[in-house]
């Protein structure tokens, strides 16, 4: 009885398969055709450095029509030995030498790659297996491994394009939210993006990229879905229900975006059968490149990005090889420019930086001209402007004022600060170890030093960044070691009280940090952070409602945005900090006074 029972099941099994396969059949472009040029695949194993020990294999599909004196474009692919495979569902080989012979994609060079395993060390040991951590991750290390490890070996052998657009990247399950993550961390690498039944869900926070999306100042990249209404449902989430929500996201922030739905389960069946068309759609009009999406919503926070009309452009850097689209002058900032910390403003716009490593603090004005201001700065760290136009910098010497001609004044000694503000009232505020100290500038001389203005209640703080709402009601003060961004009433005295960790910013996969430094305001009350994501955007209740891209791509973890400030003749501009580069955007938004 058992044995009939078990023929049973099997019978249902496999006859609801076949069942399947006859609603999904696999089209003639997933069949050999005759005539048709047939490409090779070579199979190769890896041991990573960046996934420390793991060994992989992985295979290289080659088209016939490829030509070592002309770049071929390149699609990986997660998962490799389900889609290499010539019975399978998938069956890139031949799907790739049907769609390139009949010109519906470019000659493209697949790379088809497993996930790592970390081999057991001893007899009866578990392996390590690595698909989640590499796959479900929303860091940049799996694209670092891709950029750094895989596509460089590759290219040893065979002439791959560098160029963005020409460059694809797809898997399914985990393999679906890998390709996303590999485009959204480096649209300057990858920008066609092939997701089936993706895990949008939190295996290890996936379920966060619909409300990043609709935050996130777009990224030029092109993204196919698709999922059945019967897929996964389980501890982590519901993938249909994740799907629709990344589709109405990527929708609404304006992306080329297409989702095609089914009812089948966890499964590769209309992903197969779909395969070609939907190669057709990704690389559709090749080779015209892929666009950034318009911006929605200008000048709207509630329902779009706050004001953006302009490109990030290089103002100043350590050497003058990068493109600049700023005036020649600033282009001389580049022979000058060694660190780039402190950020201040002066009521026409003018805006002073400043070069600890050089011991300088640069001017550029209101129209784009660079010059130096003061060669006389010991470690200008930090700086502010005074409403009667006195600049104010923390440096080794301590807390120093400058004329309007530079000449330097040291005003409080033993003093190292992060940042630091100044109110109408004229108090000096001030971060540093020892939390916020407020002291008023009339007062300040080298034998005072103040303590702390509020008590922490315990709480591990470290002060950085700070701003003063445009009513100077409130003071805003950063932690980069944590996600908060903390509110301060600010009293007649100048003291402060009733601090709240009040604004909540976004963070990193790699770490809950994050790396809050540089903040300012725009006239409407808009707090603008510098983080290792980008710029965040806040309204006064403390909710992230926008985050304009870092000015340029970097490890985030060693080269942060670390200042930003609105100036120009209308302080329009806003002003960020990576590294020794200073980079300005025009907005549709003022800064605040």
């Amino acid at each position: 009885m058992k044995k009939w029972c078990l023929l049973l099941g099997l019978f249902v099994v496999f006859t609801g398969i076949a069942r399947a396969e006859e609603e999904y059949p696999l089209g003639p472009d997933s069949q050999r055709q005759a005539g048709v040029p047939q490409g090779t695949v070579t199979k190769h194993s890896w041991t990573s450095k960046i996934f420390p020990g793991t060994v992989r294999d992985y295979w290289v599909y080659v088209p016939a029509q490829y030509d070592s004196k002309m770049p071929a474009c390149v699609m990986v692919f997660q998962d490799g030995h389900s889609y290499v495979s010539e019975d399978g569902r998938a069956r890139i080989p031949i799907v790739f030498d049907n769609l390139i012979a009949k010109h519906d994609m470019p000659v493209t060079i697949a790379i088809l790659i497993d996930p790592g395993t970390l081999k057991a060390a001893a007899p009866g040991q578990m392996d390590r297996v690595n698909r989640s951590y590499e796959y479900d991750g929303l860091g940049d290390r799996y694209a670092r491994f891709l950029l750094d490890e895989i596509l460089p070996e590759v290219a040893k052998h065979y002439n791959l394009s560098a160029n963005p657009n020409d460059r694809a990247i797809s898997g399914a399950s985990s393999g679906g939210i890998c390709s996303f993550t590999v485009a959204w961390t480096h649209p300057e690498a990858f920008r066609r993006v092939l997701s089936f039944i993706g895990s949008f869900a939190d295996l290890r926070g996936g379920d966060i990229y619909p409300a990043l999306i609709r935050k996130t100042e777009p990224k030029p990249i092109r993204v196919f879905l698709q999922d059945g209404n019967h897929d996964l449902n389980l501890f982590a989430g519901d993938w249909w229900l994740a799907n629709q929500s990344m589709a109405s996201a990527l929708t609404y922030a304006g992306y080329d975006v297409k989702f095609v739905t089914g009812d089948k389960d966890h499964d590769m069946i209309q992903g197969g059968a779909i395969m070609p068309d939907a190669l057709r759609w990704l690389w559709r009009d090749y080779p015209q490149p892929i666009a950034k999406p318009p911006m929605r919503a200008q000048g709207d926070p509630k329902s779009g990005f706050a004001g953006v009309d302009s490109e990030w452009e290089l103002v100043a850097s350590l050497t003058n090889s990068e493109p600049s689209s700023a005036k020649d002058s600033l282009l001389l900032l580049s022979r000058r420019l060694k660190d780039a910390l402190g950020l201040a403003v002066d009521g026409q716009g003018n805006v002073f930086i400043g070069d600890p490593s050089a011991k300088a603090i640069i001017r550029v004005d209101a129209e784009g001209h660079a010059s130096t201001f003061t060669h006389n700065a010991e470690g200008a760290r930090s700086l502010a402007m005074s409403s009667d136009g006195v600049l104010y910098g923390c440096g080794d010497e301590g807390i120093v004022s400058y004329t309007l001609s530079g000449t330097k004044t040291v005003r409080l000694g033993g003093v190292r600060c992060q940042d630091m503000v100044i109110t109408r009232g004229g108090e000096l505020v001030f971060t540093g170890n020892g939390g916020v100290m407020t002291v008023p500038l009339e007062n300040l001389h080298q034998q005072q030093v103040y303590g702390p203005s509020e008590d922490w209640g315990g709480r591990a703080f470290v002060a950085n960044g700070v701003a003063l709402s445009p009513d100077q009601a409130f003071l805003y003060v950063g932690d980069p070691n944590g996600k908060w961004i903390w509110s301060f009433q600010v009293q007649s005295d100048g003291s402060l009280t009733s601090g709240e960790p009040f604004f909540r910013m976004e963070t990193t996969d790699e770490a809950s940090a994050s790396g809050a430094a540089g903040l300012a305001m725009d006239a409407q009350g808009l707090l603008y952070v510098a983080t290792r994501l980008g710029i965040q955007i806040n309204d006064q209740q403390g909710r992230v409602v926008a985050i304009l891209n870092r000015p340029e791509q970097a490890d985030e973890s060693v080269v942060p945005v670390s200042g930003v400030a609105f100036g120009g003749a209308d302080h329009q501009y806003l002003y960020a900090v990576i590294g020794n580069k200073v980079f300005r955007r025009h907005l549709v938004r003022r800064g605040g006074p």
